[in-house]
């Protein structure tokens, strides 16, 4: 039985017991008030003979005096409505409230995944296109097959990759994987486009500096910042990956040389669906960035806009180092 589907089946129980605790507590305190309003608006008369021996009122009888008694049943009654349609509407809430949590979660991973194999996808076209044409012309293509091969594969694992973030109870295997790895393959997989867009990768990474991040996971949040900047990059223009370490940090640049971020505030960047007003050579859904932001905070980092201007970006993450 799924995690979902048993957080539904609490979720109903839990919302069954609140109703009904709620309402028999309702009806209880507008029994209670009703008995005190009776109690405090009747009168004791005497019986038909009169009082007993001795002042016996034991012959007495209660009248109640409608008056003033029908006024409070009418507002009891409908205070009573009104505190019931409060606990249903709260009831009705809470009950839908896992089914729009699965829905948004849904939503997203749908968004989240067509984002995410967009770019390799691409690639792949890129790269077949180049197969074609060297094939055409009898060149060789094991290299070119090879990295197809290789392509391939990446989409396979980031597929998986988004499938483990979208179970949020359960942890991904933490690396360490080393930075420059990540880097380099992120670059080697994103050549081909970069090539088409005229625009260089130059990757300058120490070494030993490792995160405790699974690699494909921090593949996918440098492919999304190195596609970001290819993307924006001029004609000729120059995309660089540095990775460095300071204290206790792994800090990972993307620089490009495009026309910065204009017409949105540069902290919204990494909102979900939020684009600036340049979205680059291919259309953009905002997404890459807020998945970048989601991957660093997941990690215990971050991700800020360093530098923009008309010269270029530079985005920084910082990740804890293993």
């Amino acid at each position: 039985m799924s995690n979902d589907f048993l957080y539904v089946r609490r979720a109903s129980r839990a919302v069954g017991l609140y109703v009904g605790v709620a309402s028999a507590l309702i009806i209880a305190a507008g029994v209670g008030l009703l008995v005190l309003v009776i109690l405090l608006t009747s009168r004791r008369e005497g019986a038909e003979h009169g009082p007993g021996v001795g002042g016996d009122h034991s012959g007495d009888d209660f009248v109640v005096d409608i008056d003033k008694v029908l006024p409070a049943v009418i507002l009891l009654g409908v205070v009573g409505v009104l505190l019931l349609a409060v606990v249903a509407w709260l009831a009705a809430r809470r009950s839908v409230q896992p089914l729009s949590d699965a829905l948004r979660l849904q939503q997203d991973f749908v968004a989240d995944a067509s984002h995410e194999l967009r770019t390799p996808l691409t690639t792949l076209t890129s790269r077949i296109q180049v197969l074609q044409r060297r094939h055409a012309r009898g060149e060789p293509i094991e290299d070119n097959l090879a990295a197809l091969r290789r392509d391939a594969t990446m989409m396979n694992d980031v597929l998986n990759d988004l499938l483990i973030s979208a179970e949020q109870n359960t942890p991904a295997a933490a690396g360490p994987a080393l930075v420059s790895v990540a880097a380099e393959a992120a670059a080697a997989s994103l050549q081909a486009l970069a090539d088409q867009a005229s625009v260089t990768l130059i990757v300058d990474a120490d070494q030993d500096v490792a995160v405790r991040v699974p690699p494909v996971t921090l593949m996918r949040a440098i492919v999304a910042l190195v596609d970001n900047a290819v993307q924006h990059s001029p004609e000729d223009g120059i995309v660089r990956i540095t990775v460095r370490s300071a204290e206790s940090f792994a800090l990972i640049r993307v620089a490009d040389e495009g026309g910065g971020i204009s017409g949105i505030a540069v902290d919204r960047v990494f909102d979900r669906f939020v684009r600036s007003a340049d979205s680059g050579r291919r259309r953009g859904f905002g997404l890459g960035l807020s998945l970048v932001r989601d991957i660093a905070v997941r990690a215990g980092g971050s991700i800020e806009v360093e530098a923009t201007s008309d010269r270029g970006t530079t985005f920084l993450v910082r990740l804890p180092a293993a």
